[in-house]
């Protein structure tokens, strides 16, 4: 291992697996590893979108391979475990980062739904542990997992409730599987965010990725929205590209079992928003007071 910053960021030779990875915050990932020299499997539903960006992928000079899969079916992941083996001969990285959500209050939600936002949410990510975790420990290299959560795991969440708890789970499997998997060198983190433009935030929910098509906000929402986050703008999928790149590099070998917001401090805000006049309020409510500092 280099001792300079690029050998410390450099994950040359690498093999990786990123879920849900033909668009969005999955896709950002995909990139990002492929640019630091990663080895890339492509898994998401939409095989479109596991083309894109094997392409794009093989356009930076990297490899690719798309995987058109469905995480809520074990075997499926049993087999994008075991054909990313077959290709590329080790697995050294894994990106759970496939998901999904729809908005209602929990009585008003069906067995069906909230079982589903199970098994898309928390259950994929177990089944695809289960299978990648023992090839990482027979290669005898180390690895490293991260899971993607948000930052709705460590807060209420009304109307997100099976959703929140899926993620409050995958953070507590998280840190449990960074102390189970410490003596195989494997590291497991996790990135948290909150407001990210992605195609499914954008309308964009099947299909290609087509940025042409999609519906922006509406200029006083854009406005609410930027608001609550204290960096005063909704974050680019790229930034949680970036921060699972770190987590996976060289530069993050001692960090193990961490959860990183990358939500431009709204958890850090708690509550806390900025009103039209640019003061900060809590929950639109109670208005902080700047004093002077002779006060």
């Amino acid at each position: 291992m280099g001792n300079n910053l690029a050998d410390r960021l450099s994950l040359e030779g690498q093999v990786a697996i990123v879920t849900g990875g033909g668009g969005g915050i999955g896709r950002a990932i995909a990139l990002r590893l492929a640019e630091a020299g990663a080895h890339v499997a492509i898994a998401d539903i939409i095989p479109e979108r596991c083309e894109e960006v094997a392409a794009r992928i093989l356009a930076l000079g990297g490899e690719a391979l798309p995987c058109p899969t469905d995480v809520m079916d074990s075997d499926q992941i049993r087999t994008l475990v075991a054909e990313t083996k077959q290709r590329f001969g080790r697995i050294d990285i894994l990106v759970n980062n496939a998901g999904g959500v729809s908005g209602r209050p929990f009585l008003e939600q069906s067995e069906r739904s909230w079982r589903r936002h199970i098994d898309i949410n928390l259950v994929s990510m177990l089944a695809a542990v289960s299978a990648a975790a023992p090839e990482m420990i027979a290669g005898g290299r180390g690895g490293s997992i991260i899971n993607v959560s948000s930052i709705e795991a460590a807060r209420a969440a009304p109307n997100f409730a099976v959703y929140a708890a899926c993620k409050a789970g995958m953070n507590s499997f998280t840190r449990t599987m960074a102390a189970e998997l410490s003596e195989h060198g494997i590291r497991v983190n996790c990135i948290a965010p909150d407001h990210t433009v992605t195609p499914g935030t954008r309308g964009n929910r099947s299909g290609a990725v087509d940025e042409a098509s999609w519906t922006e906000p509406e200029p006083e929402a854009q406005d609410a929205m930027n608001r609550l986050i204290p960096l005063g703008r909704e974050g680019v999928d790229m930034e949680c590209g970036d921060a699972a790149a770190f987590l996976c590099s060289p530069l993050a070998s001692y960090i193990t079992g961490a959860i990183l917001p990358v939500d431009g401090g709204t958890w850090a805000a708690s509550g806390w928003v900025r009103d039209p006049e640019g003061d900060w309020t809590l929950n639109q409510g109670l208005k902080f007071v700047r004093k002077s500092s002779g006060e």
